[in-house]
């Protein structure tokens, strides 16, 4: 079994991964943003998941869950699930917090990133990014940022498998009751990617939506375009990949 890290696991798709996994027996760390969120998370770690607290908003804190993981029992895997979908917090919560943990958590050989759809409305530009947050950032942005840093994982750590997922628009509180997509669905893809030992499972480099691998947006495979976002965020936060 694998321990493994799901952020954003208070509700949504993540706390549907992490409870999914838990059932099938393996070692989770969910994820909070604040100590009134844990509370929420108490059926989950009732049955024995591990917990860790961030705001995710706050790249200190982010930090804080990194010291924090590296201080215990090494993962194997972590589900980048942690979003938002409108407002300041996009660039912060939806790339820079994934970049922070990509690069400061050591051990996981596993790394899922959710993207989206909407990736392929992006801009492959970094002129005048808000990375921290100071004014509404670009939801279809960030998820084209975080899906070219998955591929960015891919080339320059080859011993880790590195996938990105579109979970689809789903009816969560971030998707809306009246979302079309599949819940279930939504969720299944990352927890396979994160535990399977199936052969497709243990590849590297996909963008996936519902068990099926995608081409994504252009600009994602483009290595020029990977150097220049790690060139950014690297001068953003301090901390090079």
């Amino acid at each position: 079994m694998s321990r493994i890290l799901v952020t954003g696991s208070a509700d949504g798709l993540g706390r549907a991964a992490a409870d999914a996994l838990l059932s099938e027996g393996h070692d989770v760390v969910v994820h909070a943003r604040s100590q009134q969120r844990v509370a929420g998370l108490a059926p989950l770690i009732a049955r024995g998941a591990h917990v860790v607290v961030g705001d995710f908003t706050r790249p200190d804190a982010v930090r804080s869950v990194a010291a924090e993981l590296n201080d215990a029992e090494p993962l194997d895997s972590v589900i980048h699930n942690a979003g938002v979908w409108s407002g300041p917090a996009v660039m912060p919560v939806n790339i820079i917090a994934p970049y922070l943990l990509t690069a400061l958590v050591r051990g996981p050989r596993r790394l899922v990133y959710l993207s989206s759809s909407s990736h392929f409305g992006g801009q492959p530009s970094l002129d005048g990014v808000d990375w921290r947050g100071r004014r509404a950032g670009s939801y279809a942005d960030s998820k084209l940022f975080v899906t070219t840093l998955m591929a960015a994982v891919t080339r320059l750590r080859p011993d880790v498998f590195s996938n990105a997922v579109d979970p689809g628009w789903v009816p969560t509180r971030m998707g809306g009751p009246s979302a079309p997509d599949d819940l279930e669905l939504g969720h299944r893809t990352q927890e396979w990617l994160a535990s399977s030992d199936e052969p497709l499972a243990r590849t590297t480099g996909g963008y996936w939506y519902h068990g099926e691998r995608l081409q994504p947006h252009d600009a994602v495979h483009d290595e020029a375009f990977q150097d220049r976002l790690l060139e950014a965020l690297a001068k953003e936060t301090g901390v090079a990949l």
